[in-house]
């Protein structure tokens, strides 16, 4: 385990992956010899869909597994655990081989780069009620136990509340903030959080931006100029465009990863609510299906409940 990463991995106290396959007997012994059977395979399909795997996932999984069978590589229920641990392991390898942006130590916010950005900028996306605004407290109380300092900017200028929510958290967590007046800019209000956290030597700054459907073309072109802009005041910002999605969101997941990431090239997900979820599959789909690594799990609604995606212990928790 790696140092400093809690052993929850959570999704909430729903019975694991594993527990469900056993429960529909795929772990016989005698059936796995015999070559699995229909109902055996369709009975998978099904756990791992109703997981949130998806359907690609799913498939690709249930047919290496005959394979593996056939050729006598899956033989027992240790054989089987085995198996799928690996595969979907090699679903998370391959995101992170596939993505350009590479993740600092799971301890870290990304601040310690090696090519020494300051300040290095997280843009924060999302629909409405994933978590944006508590994934950036979270993100500046991690920044704050590295002794890092940050500047929050408020972006979203038009939900009420939405600035002195995001406030509220600054001052909690003694972090700068920058926001605008009601119905400002968003731009413009990226442009001054940056222009005052490169004058000001800050370490870190998150942008929480609006929420909004994946659907709404205007809000996406306003995201792309906030992007444009923060990185004209900052050479190679943002350095990370981190898309925060709802864990307990299925499918949906999917089709939010696929439309923000043909607005902004994504780097990384966050899957806040996971410990409400008790399917986990969101992010073996996620990851398989766009080649953008899991960063983050959300697991509670206080300033310490993030932590840093840990493949190992996700598969797991997922397999315990």
């Amino acid at each position: 385990m790696k140092e400093g990463t809690s052993r929850r991995q959570g999704m909430g106290r729903a019975r694991s992956l594993w527990q469900k396959i056993v429960d529909v007997s795929l772990t016989d012994v005698s059936t796995l010899v015999r070559g699995i059977d229909e109902d055996s395979i369709e009975a998978l399909e099904q756990v791992l869909l109703e997981a949130d795997f998806g359907v690609d996932v799913t498939m690709e999984l249930v047919e290496d597994l005959e394979r593996a069978a056939q050729r006598g590589k899956v033989k027992s229920e240790s054989d089987l655990r085995a198996f799928l641990a690996a595969r979907i392991r090699s679903v998370f390898t391959e995101a992170a081989e596939g993505s350009e942006f590479e993740a600092p130590a799971a301890t870290g916010t990304g601040v310690q780069e090696a090519d020494g950005a300051r300040p290095r900028v997280i843009l924060l996306l999302g629909v409405n009620g994933t978590g944006k605004t508590t994934t950036a407290a979270k993100l500046v109380s991690r920044a704050n136990g590295e002794g890092r300092s940050v500047l929050l900017a408020a972006t979203d200028t038009f939900r009420s509340g939405a600035q002195e929510q995001l406030r509220i958290w600054a001052e909690r967590l003694g972090a700068d903030f920058v926001g605008g007046q009601p119905g400002a800019d968003p731009a413009a209000v990226a442009f001054d959080a940056a222009t005052a956290a490169e004058s000001r030597g800050t370490d870190l700054l998150i942008v929480d931006t609006a929420g909004r459907l994946h659907t709404q073309r205007g809000l996406m072109d306003e995201l792309r100029k906030i992007d444009r802009v923060v990185g004209r005041i900052i050479p190679g910002a943002p350095h990370e465009r981190l898309l925060v999605v709802d864990a307990t969101a299925g499918q949906n997941v999917i089709h939010q990863a696929r439309e923000f990431g043909e607005a902004l090239p994504l780097t990384g997900i966050v899957l806040s609510k996971f410990d409400s979820s008790g399917r986990g599959g969101t992010a073996v789909a996620v990851a398989r299906d766009f080649h953008v690594p899991v960063r983050w799990l959300g697991t509670g609604e206080r300033e310490g409940d993030l932590e840093p995606f840990d493949p190992d212990l996700y598969v797991e928790k997922l397999l315990g």
